[in-house]
């Protein structure tokens, strides 16, 4: 199924209007995502901008970090420290449904920007904070980003756990808690539009990076309070004559199908593999024979043969490779936009709609490029009135 042309009268989120305050990864990704489904997000930054606008890659000093977390979305510079900025924002929030933050809690409260002052403001406003540990608790108010979370979570100390031959936690660049944290806030605020249909009310959402990781660790979280059973079976890398393949016959008739496919259907009768209690009593042993096999032939003919046999598999792959892949451009899963500096492409939704664009868009705003044009078209602010508060330094 080809994605829907991205026609707005049939995006599901047409006519939703966003306040982003978010910044840096996990508050962006999920304002990008209410983007990508046609919402209206202006995203309000400092004078100095998001500090992202000025992380690599850099092409002519354009960010494609941060052009990947923010296409799609308005740019509106001010000081929010600012009572005249404060004042407008008030202004603004009945004109919209939707307020997001990633600040540490109470940083909106000393803004005058907090919940229960906009929702006087607007009783139908969905709000929603996302932070390291929630907004309340011993550990509420410290500081977080993704990698600190991993931490707290136990998620580094299990992935250890799961090494052979590791002797401390791996250190990684990839911040799943920012992107778990930022899909939770787009799904929660989902649930919000859709009762406040039912409601007519708004609500505060409370999004917990922290939780959020917690959550994934799912048979972790139960081995940990009923230890004492055996360490589970683990998927391994098999070697490859050019690199290394992910195996994973997980049911009986995969291991049927692997036994079949590597040439030694006689593993079916061997008393460590009858059942999958035995399977998993000498997952090792197995997964050593398997790599007999698979150690003699390249990656791409070994992948062929498994799969054509029905067993789980991939070769392990880098990006680069990743992003030419005929799976991801059947599917659309890669948009390109352009933010002034050329083209590249970022991620789109990991989901298609039959009757909406779920897409990014072809737009990157400049810092404060759209502050004019938004404080003018909602509020009727004046050139006059903008320029003053430009030479206070409130606004870009």
């Amino acid at each position: 199924m080809t994605n829907p042309a991205p026609d707005p009268a049939g995006d599901a989120l047409a006519g939703v209007r966003v306040l982003d305050f978010t910044s840096v990864m996990a508050g962006p990704h999920a304002s990008r995502m209410l983007a990508d489904l046609g919402a209206q997000v202006v995203k309000i930054e400092s004078l100095e901008g998001d500090q992202v606008r000025a992380r690599p890659p850099l092409r002519d000093g354009h960010s494609a970090y941060f052009g990947h977390l923010n296409a799609g979305k308005q740019s509106l510079a001010c000081n929010l420290k600012a009572p005249a900025i404060r004042d407008l924002i008030h202004q603004l929030v009945p004109r919209f449904d939707i307020v997001i933050e990633n600040f540490r809690p109470g940083v909106m409260a000393r803004f005058g920007l907090d919940h229960a002052t906009l929702c006087a403001l607007n009783p139908r406003l969905i709000y929603c904070s996302i932070s390291g540990y929630g907004q309340n608790g011993p550990k509420a108010h410290h500081p977080a980003y993704a990698p600190v979370i991993h931490a707290a979570s136990g998620f580094d100390m299990v992935n250890l756990h799961y090494q052979d031959d590791a002797t401390r936690p791996a250190t990684s660049g990839i911040f799943i808690a920012d992107v778990l944290g930022g899909t939770h806030a787009f799904g929660a605020i989902q649930a919000a539009l859709y009762q406040r249909e039912k409601t007519g009310l708004g609500q505060y959402i409370d999004v917990s990076m922290l939780e959020a990781m917690v959550g994934m660790l799912v048979y972790e979280t139960q081995a940990a309070q009923f230890p004492g059973d055996p360490r589970r079976p683990l998927y391994k890398p098999l070697r490859t004559q050019d690199g290394f393949i992910m195996v994973a016959p997980t049911s009986p008739r995969n291991f049927e199908q692997l036994t079949e496919a590597v040439g030694h259907p006689e593993w079916q009768q061997d008393p460590r593999f009858l059942t999958n209690a035995d399977r998993n009593a000498h997952w090792a042993a197995l997964l050593d024979l398997v790599e007999t096999w698979t150690c003699h032939l390249p990656g791409a003919q070994a992948e062929a043969i498994l799969s054509h046999h029905g067993v789980p598999c991939a070769l392990y792959r880098d990006v680069a490779e990743v992003l030419d892949d005929p799976q991801l451009a059947a599917r659309g899963a890669l948009a390109e936009i352009d933010d002034g500096a050329g083209p590249y492409r970022v991620a789109n939704p990991p989901f298609r709609m039959s009757r909406s664009r779920t897409s990014a868009s072809n737009h990157v705003s400049q810092l404060g490029a759209d502050t004019a044009a938004i404080l003018t078209g909602e509020l009727g602010l004046s050139a006059q009135a903008l320029a003053a508060l430009r030479a206070e330094g409130d606004l870009l």
